[in-house]
């Protein structure tokens, strides 16, 4: 099995260097009937909540890149990309940098990536895209409580859930997040629904929306609790996401591309939109 190993962090964030290093021991124990590789694709800086974009490749002619020796690595080869989370996704996909990978693995993310956030994030953002490419993927964040954050926690699970991917669906898309602590504390590991936490929780000077008064100006924004530091999730069901984390559970929640809608209803709806275009 070949790993893609991205991040939103950039490559000298301390998430992806515990990853790695975890990695890089799976990887020298790989055999000759279970062979196992990897290379890092990583943003060169910081692309924290870019989504799956790719920004604007249409001006753009190549890619800038640059080796890292990350501390303890010694069997992956490492580079920063001048791309977001997404477009290294593509790139190292497509050929850039070696054969193509059968998994994305994106993280360790500094803050969790749960309910709303996760349309925001571009540590989830490179494994949809994977998974728009046929591959599969695993993206893993974890509360954030400063340089005391655990991500080898993380890292160890990570590890141990690639032992599915080989025989996981095709286009299989995993969001793990993990609290912050040691492995032994956790409260154990459950199915996470997606909750209605997001990264901005108001946009607005009052209780009361009102319009700017001046024609230029700021809006204050404040934060969720999905980014980085976990906060209230007191009015989150017990099996979503941001509230297991909050009880000390690690969640999995398998996600979805994006793909043609087909609720019910659907088709009438289209059916009406035709119509109505036709008709004018």
């Amino acid at each position: 099995m070949r790993l893609l190993v991205t991040n939103d962090d950039g490559i000298e964030a301390p998430g992806i260097l515990a990853l790695v290093q975890a990695l890089d021991a799976w990887v020298a124990a790989g055999t000759e009937a279970d062979p196992r590789s990897a290379v890092v694709v990583a943003p060169s800086q910081n692309f924290s909540g870019a989504g799956a974009a790719v920004g604007d490749v249409t001006h753009m002619d190549d890619l800038a890149y640059a080796r890292h020796h990350l501390e303890g690595v010694s069997h992956i080869n490492c580079f920063g990309l001048e791309a977001a989370p997404a477009l290294c996704t593509i790139v190292g996909t497509l050929g850039g940098f070696g054969p193509r990978p059968d998994v994305v693995v994106s993280g360790i993310n500094a803050g969790v990536n749960v309910g709303r956030s996760v349309l925001h994030s571009g540590t989830v953002g490179a494994t949809l895209t994977a998974s728009q490419l046929g591959l599969k993927g695993l993206a893993i964040s974890m509360q954030y409580i400063g340089a005391d954050t655990p991500y080898a926690t993380a890292a160890e699970l990570a590890v141990d859930l690639l032992e599915i991917f080989p025989d996981a669906p095709e286009r299989t898309v995993l969001n793990l997040n993990v609290p912050a602590l040691a492995r032994h504390a956790l409260a154990g590991v459950r199915h996470g629904r997606i909750s209605t936490a997001g990264i901005i929780k108001s946009a607005a000077w009052g209780d009361a929306p009102t319009e700017p008064t001046e024609d230029r100006g700021t809006i204050p924004l404040r934060l969720g609790s999905a980014v980085p530091e976990l906060g209230d999730t007191s009015d989150e069901e017990a099996d979503d996401d941001g509230a297991l984390v909050a009880a000390g559970f690690a969640s999995i929640t398998p996600l979805r591309s994006v793909r043609e809608a087909t609720d019910e209803g659907v088709d009438e709806l289209v059916r009406t939109a035709l119509g109505v275009l036709r008709r004018n």
